[in-house]
């Protein structure tokens, strides 16, 4: 089994800048965090991708974040990260860090809250 672990969220101004990190834990084995990336869901509206890292060190991004959000990852401390410069009000939302299983039903985080006043 394993937990994700998101942090990083808050309350920022419009054009400001957040970090968030997502800990993968609780695999006996090591953790792949290839295929590894970052949803959010905006109250109302329903989950989106926001980024993802496929594997090869490709990465995909949203097409409303593309050029000011950066997705990375550290194998070693088995962790994900999004940079998100240029923040707006519409990226508002619960930014949700997310593992594919093979074997079952995907990991998801608890999410984290990120707010973008004007």
């Amino acid at each position: 089994q394993v937990q994700l672990t998101e942090s990083g969220g808050g309350l920022v101004q419009a054009g400001g800048s957040l970090r968030l990190s997502c800990v993968a834990s609780g695999s006996i084995f090591s953790i792949n965090i290839n295929a590894m990336g970052w949803y959010r869901q905006a109250a109302g509206s329903q989950r989106e991708l926001v980024a993802r890292m496929p594997g090869g060190g490709s990465t995909n991004y949203a097409d409303s974040v593309k050029g000011r959000f950066t997705i990375s990852g550290d194998s070693a401390k088995n962790t994900v990260y999004l940079q998100m410069n240029s923040l707006k009000p519409e990226d508002t939302a619960v930014y949700y860090c997310h593992k594919p299983n093979p074997w079952g039903p995907d990991y998801w985080g608890q999410g984290t809250q990120v707010t973008v006043s004007a």
